[in-house]
């Protein structure tokens, strides 16, 4: 699904800092990786790339045997709205707005009609493990790890083949985000889904059934993860 050939990344604002340095790993269709580092080691930017937010300023990344660097914006936009599921720390919710609203807001900028948003919205919640008394809830009514679960259920919306979570458990208490790091592992194991999960926590990386771990902009371990962590709670109520 993903191959990265020596992916550089530098930032010019006065001197030149380098933040990716040759870059290259493989991840097949269906894997559960995660991406570990300190902060500034660059795996957030390799984020972006991944998530074709941002593009590297050396070297290739190819998506579904498809180098990113020839499509266009609108290829762009079409793969960031279809292939690819953004989980992010803060949750993003519109905190007046209604649990499956929130869900359902990728498919009214995609033209859906209104039952069948409704329709998907509620199966993408019941994938992402939130109890259904939550539905009709404001966002601003749910506890951490609920809202973390209306957040994946969104990236879930459109049915994408590549979730990316960046820092998914950072706002969340050990055992809540215990619970979220059981839905991305569910999604893996039942759902096929392709999971990168970004973090600097090991604990969290050891739920991955690979750790990439990155180092000043460089890979420096990347191995299966043998020991890897299982959690079995289910549902947040």
């Amino acid at each position: 699904m993903i191959e990265c050939k020596n992916i550089s990344k530098t930032y010019s604002d006065g001197e030149v800092t380098p933040v990716l340095k040759n870059i290259s790993f493989k991840i097949d269709d269906g894997e559960f990786v995660a991406i570990m580092g300190p902060s500034g080691s660059g795996k957030s930017t390799l984020m972006h790339i991944l998530g074709a937010l941002d593009t590297p300023t050396s070297g290739k990344y190819f998506l579904d045997g498809i180098d990113v660097s020839t499509m266009s914006d609108d290829q762009l936009a079409d793969v960031r709205k279809n292939k690819i599921g953004f989980v992010f720390q803060s949750f993003n919710l519109l905190s007046r707005a209604t649990v499956l609203r929130n869900v359902a807001l990728p498919l009214v900028y995609a033209g859906i009609e209104p039952l069948e948003r409704e329709e998907r919205a509620k199966k993408a919640l019941v994938q992402a493990g939130l109890d259904e008394s939550r539905f009709y809830h404001l966002s601003n009514q749910l506890s951490g790890g609920q809202m973390q679960r209306v957040a994946i259920a969104r990236a879930l919306v459109n049915n994408p083949s590549l979730i990316l979570a960046d820092e998914p458990t950072g706002n969340l208490d050990t055992k809540t985000g215990d619970i979220v790091l059981h839905t991305f592992q569910t999604l893996n194991q039942e759902q096929k889904k392709t999971i990168i999960l970004i973090t600097h926590e090991l604990y969290v990386a050891e739920h991955a059934n690979r750790i990439i771990h990155i180092r000043d902009g460089v890979i420096i371990e990347d191995k299966k993860n043998d020991n890897k962590r299982f959690v079995h709670h289910t549902h947040i109520y």
